[in-house]
């Protein structure tokens, strides 16, 4: 019901924007479609990768590697595969999700969430160009360890 709410919510504001000012509208909404056809290629291509994994593994290997009884180890894995992974976070989260209702460990999806949004193996090249290359390493490290202290923190919380 709440993303009923939004999806009118958004369509009501291009509306008043369509009405206010049709070119302007007509220029954002090809911009959107331009940025929305550039991006769909990779994003198909990371759906895809997460739907033919999670068809792979079972709960069991899943439960194994990155389950609450994995303890740090299975922490560590999860946070070199965020740190190295390169995934959009609006499909981090239900990935995470996904891995959760197959036995993965809270403490292990948040290092792995975490890892995925704020360490960038990737993209340290591109970073290291405009930052430097020790401001590239300095953040990255502390990205990294501070991702453990908050999955410890959520697991404390949330009580895995």
């Amino acid at each position: 019901m709440f993303t009923l709410f939004l999806y009118l919510l958004a369509l009501g504001g291009l509306v008043f924007s369509f009405i206010k000012d049709r070119q302007k509208t007509k220029m954002a909404v090809m911009k959107g479609w331009k940025a929305f056809t550039n991006i769909l290629p990779d994003f198909a291509v990371v759906l895809a990768l997460i739907g033919i994994m999670l068809t792979y593994l079972s709960p069991h290997t899943i439960a194994t590697l990155v389950g609450k009884s994995s303890g740090f180890w299975g922490m560590l894995a999860s946070s070199i595969v965020g740190s190295i992974t390169l995934i959009p976070g609006f499909v981090a989260f239900p990935l995470a999700k996904s891995l959760l209702d197959r036995g993965a460990g809270i403490m292990q999806m948040a290092v792995f969430v975490s890892t995925l949004m704020m360490v960038g193996v990737v993209t340290a090249p591109l970073e290291s160009r405009y930052f430097g290359k020790k401001e590239t390493i300095l953040r990255n490290s502390l990205s990294y360890v501070f991702s453990f202290i908050v999955a410890i923190i959520i697991g404390m919380v949330v009580g895995s």
